[in-house]
């Protein structure tokens, strides 16, 4: 049975499903699958076109490593990102409010077409796709917009098991 997990907007009340790709990503699938749910303020990506995300405090001990990486997400992309705390500059951690962790994961969505991974201060930035959504896109990437278009302020993303998975281990 497919490993499900829903993701939600909070303050705007639009969730999707995304399916754990653990044929592709087992060991992200796993430390993801493990440690939900999570949740916190959301962020709409500057670089990356169509991406939001929220960055939570490390839950993995030791670095994953790539596995079906990429640095062009495809909209439905689920997006897992390990930056430890040098990755991560002063003026970024003190706006996310970061500055006291010495790394964090990031993870995110990509809602629409055309986006890269490309930071103007480190370079390319792949990311460990690890679920792929499969249903609630188009209300998710209008959500989403919105947070580009209206902000992001008092808005949470949220990732959590789906319902039929909440006793699963």
């Amino acid at each position: 049975m497919s490993r499900l997990m829903t993701i939600t907007l909070e303050r705007r009340g639009v969730s999707c499903v995304a399916q754990l790709l653990d044929k592709d990503a087992p060991r992200t699938c796993e430390a993801v699958w493990r440690s939900l749910p999570h949740a916190g303020p959301v962020h709409h990506a500057k670089y990356a076109r169509n991406e939001v995300y929220t960055m939570v405090e490390r839950f993995i001990d030791e670095p994953i490593g790539l596995e079906n990486p990429t640095v062009t997400p495809i909209p439905g992309d689920v997006v897992f990102f390990d930056f430890h705390g040098g990755m991560l500059d002063r003026e970024f951690k003190e706006e996310k409010g970061l500055e006291a962790l010495p790394g964090v994961i990031d993870l995110a969505i990509f809602y629409g077409r055309n986006n890269i991974l490309l930071n103007g201060d480190v370079g390319w930035v792949p990311g460990n796709v690890y679920a792929t959504i499969i249903e609630g896109l188009p209300a998710m990437a209008e959500a989403c917009n919105d947070v580009w278009r209206s902000g992001s302020v008092g808005e949470r993303l949220v990732y959590q098991r789906h319902p039929s998975h909440s006793d699963a281990g």
